[in-house]
């Protein structure tokens, strides 16, 4: 099956945790990509281990949720690698505290990390998609879209809650724009997934509260960040042809 052997990917939010794990995968899958983060040390180490392995990497270091650094990731894949077939909007995160203490300033960082930098690179990325009439977009929506008990309960996380589900609503509207250009457009959710910066906090969850990750997802386990990047290769993947405007739960049952 042709995957993603000899296409150019994006993958934003590369410096650790899923990002790492989705741009070694492509990379491995035989992709070439192109690498952005505001960590620079973490970003070399990422290029770092797919040139090792055989692979072509180039990095950007910037703010993505800013349109130059946006523009300058989505022309460093065209100029150094020669094209863009596949973007990965993976940036994200969150400052989670309960409704009531949420600071405005912190409500407006989560929505800005999650929703424009997926908006800015996608519209840089399509300018040069849809020209060929190809493309495979895959943006990080989380189960967190539709509320996640342990986070509500324990921490509160309404920003980020928000802030997914208007990944799920961008998806559903940019697949119906694409569709008639070649361009197909999907998101992942991933559950609760023991990433680096994530998997302390939801194991001790696990070890100290009823309203557990493990208690309340199906499979009573984290899942891996690999199992998420092979979900991301999926959608990325020739084999998803069509597949477009769907969010897919990589969630554990959840």
């Amino acid at each position: 099956m042709p995957g993603v052997k000899d296409r150019v990917a994006v993958v934003t939010g590369a410096a650790n945790g899923l990002g790492r794990e989705i741009a070694l995968l492509l990379a491995r899958e035989g992709a070439r990509v192109a690498l952005g983060d505001l960590d620079a040390a973490g970003l070399e180490q990422t290029a770092s281990a797919i040139t090792r392995a055989g692979g072509a990497a180039v990095t950007v270091v910037g703010d993505l949720t800013d349109e130059a650094p946006a523009a300058r990731l989505i022309e460093a894949a065209v100029e150094r690698l020669g094209g863009l077939d596949i973007l990965v909007n993976n940036v994200g995160g969150s400052r989670n505290s309960k409704v009531w203490e949420t600071s405005a300033e912190d409500w407006d960082f989560v929505l800005r990390l999650n929703l424009r930098s997926t908006f800015l690179c996608t519209r840089a990325a399509v300018a040069r998609m849809m020209p060929r009439r190809y493309g495979r977009i895959v943006c990080m929506s989380s189960g967190a879209r539709e509320g996640t008990p342990w986070t509500a309960y324990y921490q509160g996380g309404a920003a980020y809650s928000a802030a997914k589900a208007g990944v799920h609503g961008f998806v559903r509207d940019v697949a119906l724009e694409l569709a008639e250009h070649g361009i197909n457009v999907n998101a992942v959710a991933p559950g609760p997934i023991d990433t680096e910066r994530a998997g302390p906090t939801l194991k001790r969850l696990n070890a100290t509260v009823e309203l557990s990750p493990d208690r309340m997802t199906p499979l009573h386990r984290l899942g891996q960040p690999i199992e998420v990047a092979h979900a991301v290769l999926f959608l990325a993947s020739e084999e998803a042809s069509y597949i477009t405007g769907h969010t897919l739960a990589v969630a554990g049952g959840r």
